[in-house]
């Protein structure tokens, strides 16, 4: 039971959770930019338009699934496969609690577990416009590799900011130092919060960094010859990273499942009236917030050219992250350090 059917249900759970949440984030997004662009939304399908999801749902099941004649057969099936896996998978260090019972595993170095996994999606993208056989997703993958692999590197000196800080790789080491300390990581590490949340809208392809699949930019990008569920499947794993660099921005910075300010405030999360309140609301709570930023920067900003894009990574991300790292590495060894 312990080691076998506690961990089955809880890996269903979370993989039922995560599809749901994901296929409804798109529901989500829709309306928040209707209401910034002053228009409606969905609104015909069940009421208020809330089972808008559930018909895409069915309308990708029973699309025609093409494969191109010229196409790598294996490949291309692969690709989609690339992108949504490695998603799902990081959810399995993901501490939404403190107790076992609200995660699935705690390894000592669950954020380099985090760090590896996640970076298989860009091989599903490059794999996913070579193996089409199609100019423009071959272009569009090349560029989709060449923004990932650049905004990966002062992502990481963002991360290993925290580990500094924390002195630690496990995620729930670090919020049980955030509750010790009794600071979240933001405040001190705010320079890497900020590299590390641009660095995520990156890596997500999304607004205003979303020139590897934007429309206008080339034909859809690497994903111009998917169709049916392996068309769902990349944006399935688009909006599971979106959760997952929500949900880590929520552990490194924010003190995942700790209520706000849990010093300041004690006698109040004491009160019965909100002691009763489970860690992992506060924890969704968090990781909701990230992904309203995600779809107000949509709604908000222009897209960038690819020379900016690769000028800010370079040439601003890069020297910020590494300065913070030294700055806050200083600080840290002045204050006396963690081992």
């Amino acid at each position: 039971m312990t080691y076998l059917v506690i961990p089955l249900v809880k890996i269903v759970v979370i993989l039922l959770v995560l599809i749901l949440g994901a296929a409804y984030l798109t529901f989500f997004e829709r309306k928040i930019l209707a209401y910034i662009q002053i228009r409606l939304g969905p609104n015909r399908v069940g009421p208020k338009g809330w089972l808008q999801a559930i018909a895409d749902a069915l309308k990708l099941f029973v699309k025609e699934d093409l494969t191109p004649a010229r196409s790598e057969k294996f490949v291309f099936l692969l690709a989609p496969v690339l992108i949504i896996v490695p998603a799902l998978l990081v959810f399995a260090v993901i501490p939404f609690g403190p107790s076992d019972i609200w995660r699935l595993t705690d390894i000592n170095v669950a954020l380099l577990f985090v760090l590896g996994v996640s970076s298989v999606g860009i091989y599903g993208i490059i794999l996913g416009g070579w193996s089409s056989n199609n100019k423009y997703s071959l272009m569009g993958g090349l560029r989709s590799a060449a923004q990932l692999i650049s905004y990966e590197v002062p992502m990481g000196f963002a991360v290993v900011t925290v580990v500094v800080m924390a002195g630690s790789l496990s995620l729930v080491r670090i919020v049980e130092v955030q509750r010790e300390l009794g600071v979240w990581f933001f405040l001190p590490g705010i320079v890497a919060l900020f590299v590390y949340f641009v660095c995520g809208v990156a890596e997500t392809n999304r607004n205003p960094f979303d020139l590897p699949e934007a429309e206008s930019e080339l034909v859809g990008g690497f994903h111009t010859e998917y169709s049916g569920m392996k068309w769902a499947f990349f944006f399935l794993g688009e909006y599971a990273n979106m959760i997952v660099i929500s949900a880590m921005a929520t552990v490194l910075f924010f003190g995942g499942w700790l209520p706000p300010f849990p010093n300041l405030l004690a006698p109040l999360w004491a009160l019965p009236a909100v002691a009763w309140v489970p860690p992992p609301f506060w924890f969704l709570l968090k990781v909701a917030a990230f992904i309203f930023l995600y779809m107000w920067f949509r709604g908000t900003f222009p897209r960038y050219r690819f020379d900016q894009l690769m000028r800010l990574g370079w040439k601003v991300l890069l020297p910020v992250s590494l300065a913070n790292l030294m700055v806050v590495a200083l600080g840290v060894l002045i204050l006396g350090g963690r081992s």
